[in-house]
Formats: C-alpha cells, structure tokens, sequence
C-alpha cells in the first residue's frame, strides 16, 4: 500500500503537487458560473487532484482512488474538463511505474473505462441538451474516445516502460552482487586451499622431523642437529608462503610467484630428509612447457599425497609416478598405510586435491589397492600443449 521514498523525494513530490494548486486554482475559477456556487466544487477538484500527485509515488492504489473520486465530483457537479484533469496522467503513470501487479493492471483498466466514462459523459450532456445522434455525432463520440484512449494509456504506457527499465537495472544490480559474492568465495576456497597446501605440508615434514631428531638425539646429535636444520629451512619457506597468502588476504594485489614443476625436486628432498624412501618415476617426460595452471595443479596434489603418505604411512616406502603425455598428465602416488590409518577420515586433503583437478578440467580417485593407498589423477593439457 505504501512505498519508502527517499527526502528528495517526497520534497519533489509536494513541489509538483503545490505548484499543481498554484496553476489549476485560478484555471479552475474561471470555469462555471460563480454565482451557482461552482467555486467550492472546483476548489475541491482541485485539492483531490493535487493530492493525488502528492501521493502518486507513495501510494499508487490511494492516488488512483482520489484521481477517481475527484473525476466523480467534476462530473456529478457537471463540470466540464479543466487543467485539474492534467493530474490523471501523472497518476496512471505512477500506477503503471511503482505499483504492485493489481495496481499496475487497475492503472491500465482505469485508462481504457476513463476513456469510455470521458466520452459518454461529454456526449450524454450534449444529446440531453437537445443534441441527436447522427452520424457526424457517433463519429464525433468515436474519435473523442480513440483520442482519450490514446491519450491515458500513453501515460500508462510511459510508467510500463520505467517499471521495466527500473526492474531490469534492480535485476542487474542483483546479479553484480551475486557474481561479486561468487567470486569473493571462490578467493576464500582457493586462499583456504593453499593454506591447507603450505601449512599441512610443511607441518607434517616438520613433524617427522622432530620426532626422527628425538629419537636420534641420545646416539648421535649430528643427526639431531641436521633435523633441526630441516626443520628451520621448511619452517622459514612456509612462513613466506603464509605471508604471501595472508597479503592476498589484506589487498587485492596480484598472487605472488606460484610453484612449477622446478620446485618439485624441493618438494622431493623435503620427503626424502623427513626420513621416506621416495622413489620418483617420470616417463615420458614433458616435451615441452607445460601450461602454469597444470603445473600449480601437479605441484600441489603431489605435495597433499605426499603429506597423507608422511602422516599415515609411518615412513613405509612412497612410489610417485607421473607420465607426460602429448595431451595429459597421468600421476600416481602408492605408499602403504599404518593399522587403522586413512586420509579419508578426517581433514581436506582429498577434498582439496580433488578440487584442484576439477579445476584445469581433470578428475582424481584416491582408495585403498591391496593394502597400499593410491591417489591418481589425469589433468589435461590440451593436445600439443607447450610443444
């Protein structure tokens, strides 16, 4: 029933209707006899009519309810039509602009019975008046009412056509938000993956680490001291890869520089030093560079099965595989599994592998083979890709 407007609105809306009373008034006086005491009827007329514009925006139902109830007291004062009326087209366009559906369908039936209640009442006069119904009258009563149509459904019309353009620009700035919500979640999952990637990695090489410097401390602290070693090494880069990730987190600054297969080696030796027997398997190799988006993807699933392998192989043997074909990539990684261990059970490391798949378009399985745990994926890269 009512609208919020905004202060400038409202402001607008009394302006119109005040200067509306200013230019109708001394109009409306001057039509009718004054000595019948036509004056106060006019002066009624015209305060309807004006608060109709008032309202028009704020209550579409209410303003075409006063539009009507001042077009019934001009005709039954058998008034004829004066510049008052000029305020129905502001109200039909506001019915057809701001209101709801019924109001929206009442504007459009108000203009078409207007036109026939406008005509009959101007020629019903006339014939009363001692008029006859020829030809030239029927003609006359038929353009008067093409006219009047015509005229109160352009305005109808009019307020159809913002209502469309304000609906469109409402259905567009819904989908701005929602693309930019998309996107801004689709940040969050990446960072949250990378974060999973760095920190779960470096945390269970740190792990093995300690655990294999306790355990050797008391025979030989050389190897105590080595571990140590690694683990400061591993510590400080996860620490820069944090903070990389936390920049991204605090300003929208490009990604800073991400992993390629060069860095597998490191990822190699980080294993290797945490005390697993890593065997590494290429063939064939890439023949070329493959694409950055591939290599991200390699990169950080070897890394999360490597980790599962360090956190619930208990430093069984760990087999990689990778195979460089000319339109995909097929990697392998098999370890055995301590007693009542699975990767599956808890954390995101499956999710998140499986996710950096489905990404560059490829798929992954992980499940138990015979006692071993094997995670294998295929990424493609397009056919000749890097060639």
């Amino acid at each position: 029933m009512f609208r919020p407007l905004k202060t400038y609105q409202v402001v607008v809306d009394l302006v119109v209707a005040a200067a509306f009373l200013a230019v109708a008034l001394p109009l409306e006086f001057a039509v009718g006899d004054v000595s019948e005491g036509s004056i106060l009827g006019g002066v009624t007329i015209v305060l309807i009519f004006a608060a109709a514009l008032a309202i028009r925006r704020w209550s579409p139902p209410i303003a075409l309810g006063l539009a009507w109830a001042g077009a019934i007291v001009q005709m039954s004062l058998g008034r004829p039509p004066t510049a008052a009326d000029v305020a129905i087209f502001g109200v039909l366009y506001a019915t057809a602009a701001y209101g709801t559906t019924r109001v929206y369908w009442a504007g459009f039936a108000s203009a078409v019975f207007g036109a026939i209640v406008i005509t009959v009442y101007l020629f019903s006069a006339s014939i009363i008046g001692g008029g006859d119904l020829s030809p030239r009258t029927i003609s006359a009563a038929v353009a008067l009412l093409v006219a009047a149509a015509f005229a109160l459904l352009l305005a109808w019309t009019v307020g159809a056509l913002v209502r469309t353009a304000l609906r469109a620009r409402l259905n567009r700035e819904a989908q701005e938000v929602a693309e930019a919500d998309a996107a801004i979640e689709q940040e969050r999952v990446r960072i949250a993956r990378d974060m999973h990637d760095v920190v779960a990695h470096s945390l269970a090489v740190v792990i093995a680490q300690a655990d294999g410097a306790r355990y050797a401390a008391a025979s030989d602290p050389q190897v105590a001291t080595a571990a140590l070693g690694t683990i400061s090494t591993i510590a400080r880069a996860a620490l820069a890869d944090v903070r990389v990730l936390l920049t991204q987190l605090r300003h929208s600054e490009p990604a800073g520089p991400q992993p390629t297969l060069a860095d597998l080696e490191e990822l190699y030796a980080q294993v290797r030093a945490a005390g697993v027997d890593l065997n590494i398997d290429v063939d064939p190799a890439p023949l070329g560079q493959p694409p950055a988006s591939v290599q991200l993807a390699v990169y950080r699933i070897l890394q999360e099965a490597l980790t599962n392998a360090l956190r619930h192989g208990g430093g069984a043997p760990v087999a990689v595989t990778l195979a460089w074909h000319p339109d995909r990539v097929a990697l392998e990684v098999r370890n055995r599994l301590r007693p009542g261990h699975h990767p599956g059970e808890s954390g995101h490391g499956l999710l998140g592998m499986g996710e950096r798949a489905h990404l560059v378009g490829g798929h992954l399985s992980a499940a138990d083979s015979g006692g071993d745990f094997v995670v294998g994926a295929e990424l493609p890269i397009g056919r000749g890709a890097g060639l």
